[in-house]
């Protein structure tokens, strides 16, 4: 089995920055695929970036979510800039290897003024 805690949400004005982290224990290694994703209220869970263990990278906005790993600490990051109301949602961590998938509780990000 694999675990993932996530950490680092809170609220923050417009414009502002978070850097979330999602640490995985358990069964984890680096032929997972680390991503994070996002739920806000009535609307279905978005998909917001990840990375393998060798680095490679997909993400829905490049421009301001960066997300990198650490493999030694079993560790995820995202860092979001220029943060908008509209990236108000509960971000969640996922593990995914072929045939397998795992979910963290998810930390909450509010963007308000």
């Amino acid at each position: 089995q694999v675990q993932l805690v996530e950490s680092g949400g809170g609220l923050v004005q417009p414009g502002g920055s978070l850097r979330l982290s999602c640490e995985a224990s358990g069964n984890i290694h680096s032929g997972y695929i680390m991503g994070w994703y996002r739920q806000a209220p009535g609307k279905q869970r978005e998909f917001v970036a990840s990375i393998t263990g060798d680095g490679v990278i997909s993400s829905a906005d490049y421009v301001r979510f960066t997300i990198s790993r650490d493999n030694a600490k079993n560790t995820v990051y995202l860092q979001m800039n220029s943060l908008q109301p509209e990236d108000t949602a509960v971000y969640l961590c996922n593990a995914k290897y072929p045939f397998y998938s795992h979910w963290g509780q998810g930390t909450q990000v509010t963007v308000s003024s």
